[in-house]
């Protein structure tokens, strides 16, 4: 019987399919495997190559299968997907999953640790209640319409209808009694949603002050303390990238080509990668380039020019592309941000 040298293992919640191929790619055997029994598994194969999907779970499972000996490594689903045969089935996916990693040019997502992991889980928290304040505040409003209260845009003006239906008897007279109970419990519900994103907020701001990587990415314009951390606990390590523009590609702020026959087509970005960092850059462009079109960008700067030509969004985008490069740079080379002679005279 064949040595295996590599096992595609595609993993679930409770039933798992491993397909181990030797060095030449030829199968070797294609098992089921139950959740207990999966670690057992591995700790009786000799040590090889195991190729897992980075989906829900796989970190957790690469961490435990690499702590047995063997060398772990995650690919994306989507350079998985080709590799399919005909009907989709767990046999099939692990097989894809060994063939795929058999290519020389595949490429590999980094394995997070637990702690990357739970600083992570501090981002997705705060943009869960984030939405949820933001879902509570549409509903108040659009309750309130149904009644006849129309309240301008913002969370500051629902809090200050919150205050008028305890405060207004003029309001709670017009509102039946069981709407008004309703909005009531609304209210409550968005003044501790805006509790809980306060405190999670002072705990980013806590870690990027305490960390010098987090200090130094916030001297880049557009980045703070929230941007900062998540790009820590989120992005891969800088020197699983080549160059900058290749994390800005990871992020999906490089324009998507349509090439072909030796022509060029550049179409918007791809939106593919993390879309939390991606969308924090964003943001916090669009801060620096208000800024500057309110006040003026300095004069000779890269955004100066861009300004004069362009529209103010694709601009916006743009400066996202280029953070995103300055990022990699700021924390390959460990140094702060240096601006532009232009810019800085």
């Amino acid at each position: 019987m064949s040595e295996v040298s590599t096992i595609g293992l595609d993993i679930a919640k409770a039933v798992f399919h491993a397909h181990g191929a030797d060095a030449g790619g030829r199968m070797v055997f294609s098992r089921r495997i139950t959740r207990a029994k999966l670690l057992r598994f591995f700790a009786d194969q000799p040590r090889c190559t195991v190729v897992l999907e980075a989906c829900g779970g796989a970190h957790h499972w690469a961490r435990e299968i690499a702590s047995l000996g063997h060398k772990v490594r995650l690919i994306p689903p989507a350079y998985v997907k080709p590799f399919v045969k005909r009907s989709k089935n767990d046999a099939a996916d692990a097989e894809a999953i060994c063939e795929a990693a058999q290519r020389p040019s595949m490429r590999y997502a980094a394995i997070k640790t637990e702690e990357q992991q739970a600083a992570g889980m501090v981002f997705r928290t705060r943009d869960l209640l984030v939405r949820q304040r933001t879902q509570l505040i549409n509903a108040i409003r659009g309750h309130l319409t149904e009644f006849g209260w129309v309240a301008p845009k913002g969370p500051s003006h629902i809090l200050v209808l919150a205050d008028l239906l305890d405060e207004s008897e003029e309001l709670g007279a017009s509102l039946p009694e069981a709407a008004r109970t309703m909005f009531v419990v609304m209210a409550e519900q968005l003044e501790q949603l805006n509790e809980q994103i306060a405190l999670l907020d002072k705990e980013i701001t806590k870690r990027a002050r305490e960390d010098a990587s987090a200090r130094r990415l916030m001297t880049i314009p557009g980045i703070g303390p929230i941007t900062a951390t998540a790009i820590l606990a989120l992005a891969p390590p800088p020197e699983s990238f080549s160059k900058g523009r290749d994390f800005a590609a990871w992020l999906g702020l490089t324009p998507r080509q349509h090439s072909s026959g030796g022509k060029e087509k550049l179409g918007s970005i791809s939106k593919m990668g993390e879309r939390t960092l991606r969308r924090l850059l964003i943001i916090g462009s669009s801060a620096v380039v208000l800024h500057a079109s309110k006040r003026g960008a300095p004069a000779g700067s890269w955004l100066e020019q861009m300004l004069a030509r362009k529209p103010r969004m694709l601009v916006t985008v743009a400066l996202a592309n280029k953070t995103a490069r300055i990022v990699w740079a700021v924390l390959t080379k460990n140094e702060e941000y240096k601006a532009p002679v232009a810019a800085a005279a």
